[in-house]
């Protein structure tokens, strides 16, 4: 096992970007918002271009980005609401709101979004489906986050 000079771990713990684990809940869901409304405010962008209102694809859009949050964003935000409130650090990393599996998801994500408008293979109706089938599930798990943020003093762990 490898020991730790002292000075080094006091440059760590001094050098490290740690906020009371209340305040990670609170970043969450900046970020989670932040991102549902970049991929919302791109959609709303691409919706107002065409010329004809495309109703099928802003239902259907509606409709994935639902089920989407149904069936995976809620359970993730959950999961790393959860985690929060039970670490045992009273001033961890403002980074690990997320766990590493939630950053890997983000960044496959963001990498998958960006090479799909950059390649044009996609015609802006399918865009426009995956922008808001994307955004409304980040936009809503948001909310978990701020539930929790607020309540962190007024009641036990969500579950």
């Amino acid at each position: 096992m490898v020991r730790q000079n002292p000075i080094e771990m006091k440059l760590i713990k001094y050098l490290k970007p740690a906020i009371p684990q209340r305040y990670l809940l609170l970043l969450g869901a900046l970020v989670w918002t932040s991102a549902g409304s970049v991929l919302l405010y791109k959609g709303f962008t691409l919706l107002i271009s065409f010329q004809v209102f495309p109703y099928i694809e802003f239902i259907l859009s509606i409709l994935l980005g639902i089920l989407f949050y149904v069936l995976l964003f809620s359970k993730i935000s959950l999961k790393n609401t959860q985690r929060i409130f039970h670490l045992t650090i009273d001033y961890p990393c403002m980074f690990s709101f997320f766990n590493v599996r939630s950053y890997i998801l983000m960044g496959a994500m963001i990498t998958g979004g960006i090479m799909l408008r950059k390649s044009g293979i996609l015609p802006t109706d399918i865009l426009l489906i995956i922008y808001f089938m994307m955004g409304i599930p980040l936009f809503l798990s948001s909310f978990r986050f701020y539930q929790g943020f607020i309540n962190w003093f007024h009641q036990p762990p969500l579950t």
